[in-house]
C-alpha cells in the first residue's frame, strides 16, 4: 500500500508502522523533505530518489508532494484486544460503528475525527464497506496510524457483544430522539449509516435507540462523515463536563 504526501508519511513514520521503502522526488530539498529523509535513514528504512516522471508514474493520487512511502498491507485491529487494552487502562469504551459506508473519503474523514476525539476504535463490516486503502489513509491525514480500525464479519453480533459489556449503542437516523437530549456519557457506540441508505433495518433493531441531529434547513440529510463528526463531538462535550 502506498502512502503519499508529507503529512501522511510523517505520521506513518511516527507510528512505528513497518515501511518497506520511501521514494523522494529528485531535487526536493525543502525542510519537510529533509526531515522525512533524516527520520527514514535513522530508522534504517530503504530510501530512493526518483525523477519527476518516475514519481508521477508511481503515484496513485497524483498529489505525492515529493514523497511516497510503501507500507505492508494495512493490519486491522482485533476487537477483543482493543477492548482489553482500553479496560486495562481504566478508560470507557467509545466506538463509532459504520454500517455500509462505501466512500473511502467518508471513511478516512470519520477515522480522522475519531482519532482527534480520542475514541476507542472504528468498527466496519467485512462486506458492504470501504476498506482502508491509500485514499482512506490520505483523507485521514495519517490518523489510520493511530486509530484502531476493526473489521468484523457480523455487525449485529458485534453490537450485541458490545451491549453485553455495558456499552450503550445508538444509531443515527432522521426519525430518532434529539441527540442533544440523550445521555451520551459512559460506555458508548454510535452507528453511522452509509451514503443514501442510512442505517440498515437489521442494525437498527439491535441498537438501544435511535438518535437524530437537529436540522432546520430545507435539506434533511447530512454527509456520513459530517453526521459522525457532529454526533461524536456532542458526546465529547457531554463527557467533558
Amino acid at each position: 500500500m502506498k502512502i503519499e504526501g508529507k503529512n501522511p508519511v510523517k505520521e506513518l513514520l511516527a507510528s512505528g508502522a513497518k515501511i518497506e521503502k520511501i521514494s523522494f522526488l529528485n531535487g526536493a530539498s525543502d525542510s519537510d523533505i529533509r526531515e522525512l529523509f533524516n527520520i527514514a535513514r535513522s530508522k534504517g528504512i530503504r530510501v530512493e530518489w526518483l525523477p519527476k516522471q518516475a514519481m508521477d508514474k508511481l503515484s496513485e493520487t497524483k498529489h505525492h508532494q515529493g514523497v511516497i512511502a510503501e507500507q505492508s498491507d494495512y493490519e486491522y485491529a482485533d476487537l477483543d484486544d482493543v477492548i482489553a487494552k482500553t479496560q486495562s487502562e481504566g478508560k470507557e469504551l467509545f466506538f463509532v460503528i459504520l454500517d455500509g459506508v462505501l466512500d473511502p473519503h467518508n471513511l478516512g474523514s470519520i477515522i480522522r475525527v475519531a482519532e482527534c476525539a480520542g475514541l476507542t476504535g472504528v468498527i466496519i463490516p467485512a462486506r458492504r464497506s470501504a476498506s482502508v486503502n491509500e485514499t482512506v489513509v490520505r483523507t485521514s491525514a495519517g490518523a489510520t496510524a493511530y486509530m484502531p480500525v476493526i473489521k468484523v464479519q457480523n455487525l449485529s453480533q458485534t453490537i450485541e457483544k458490545l451491549k453485553s459489556l455495558g456499552v450503550w449503542v445508538y444509531a443515527l437516523d432522521m426519525d430518532g430522539e434529539n441527540i442533544t437530549k440523550c445521555n451520551l456519557t459512559g460506555n458508548l457506540a454510535l452507528v453511522v449509516g452509509g451514503e443514501g441508505d442510512g442505517v440498515h433495518e437489521l442494525t437498527r433493531k439491535v441498537c438501544d435507540g435511535i438518535l437524530s441531529i437537529p436540522m432546520f434547513g430545507k435539506v434533511n440529510s447530512l454527509n456520513a462523515s459530517v453526521s459522525a463528526g457532529i454526533a461524536i463531538y456532542e458526546a465529547v462535550k457531554q463527557r467533558s463536563k
